[in-house]
């Protein structure tokens, strides 16, 4: 079978698994939930390696990067169950089926997701997935992208006298549009508010930040693809943030406090201030 197929297939809107039922006596596998951390396979854990060297199966998010999936078996299956907006090549409940049917033929199945399999990654559908089934499952964090992306900024998430307190928080709600958030509470000087999933979003996001009291010159950072090659870096204010949000095409997070005020830019863009004041000028 050749490298990236599998012997799923669909019908009637079902995964389906292979050509037979587990043989008699097979011993169940196992389901690994895999952080793989932003991309950089340097940042890949100890752990998260070790298990990924002796994975069956690897079910793979479009956002791990080929690097780290090299790092897997040869004979190892990979299926890409890659989400974008608005175009899954499984649904949820199709990924959750495909790991219990793989780990009930015997197989270990290393459920491979970027960043934190617990940080917006759907990890806890799959764990629970998994227990209903009767299906062994462990999880090995990894490094989250907004680690990532104040570390290569120069910018921590907490920072004494600046940033008590960091939030994580997603940008779209569950069915789609404008997240359901604690806006006033947001809006609190001196914290760190990280947005994941937030770059189509950022024009309403600022708008409830502002329209909640956040100061408009809080500092805020926008990263594209962090901890990869092509990680883009654009420093910024609230006031800024929309504007600068649209010359981007993403993955990327957006990140408002006042520690951000340490942040760089980089990654082969200027400060977008500077750019804004240049083209006005």
């Amino acid at each position: 079978m050749a490298k990236g197929h599998t012997g799923s297939r669909r019908a009637g809107g079902l995964v389906v698994v292979g050509g037979g039922e587990r043989a008699h006596g097979r011993r169940a596998g196992s389901v690994w939930l895999v952080g793989a951390g932003p991309g950089d396979p340097e940042l890949l854990t100890i752990k998260a390696l070790k298990v990924l060297q002796k994975a069956d199966v690897v079910v793979h998010d479009g956002l791990v990067s080929d690097e780290i999936l090299e790092l897997a078996p040869a004979a190892s299956r990979r299926i890409s169950v890659a989400k974008r907006k608005s175009r899954h090549s499984y649904s949820q409940d199709e990924i959750n089926r495909l790991l219990v049917a793989f780990a009930l033929e015997g197989l270990e199945v290393v459920r491979l997701k970027g960043g934190d399999p617990f940080i917006f990654g759907r990890g806890g559908e799959e764990l629970e997935a998994c227990r209903a089934a009767g299906v062994d499952c462990h999880v090995v964090p990894g490094v989250t992208a907004a680690l990532a992306a104040g570390a290569a900024a120069g910018a921590p998430l907490t920072h004494r006298g600046s940033a008590q307190a960091v939030t994580f928080v997603t940008g779209h709600a569950a069915e789609g549009g404008e997240p359901d958030l604690d806006w006033e509470s947001l809006s609190r000087p001196n914290q760190t508010v990280v947005i994941y999933m937030g770059l189509s979003m950022a024009a309403p996001i600022a708008a409830r930040l502002l329209g909640a009291g956040r100061n408009r010159a809080t500092p805020a950072l926008i990263v594209e693809n962090a901890s990869r090659t092509d990680e883009r870096r654009l420093v910024t204010t609230l006031a800024g943030l929309a504007e600068a949000a649209a010359t981007l095409r993403g993955p990327a997070l957006l990140i408002v406090g006042e520690a951000m005020a340490l942040a760089q830019a980089g990654g082969g863009r200027a400060n977008i201030e500077a750019l804004v004041r240049e083209a006005r000028a």
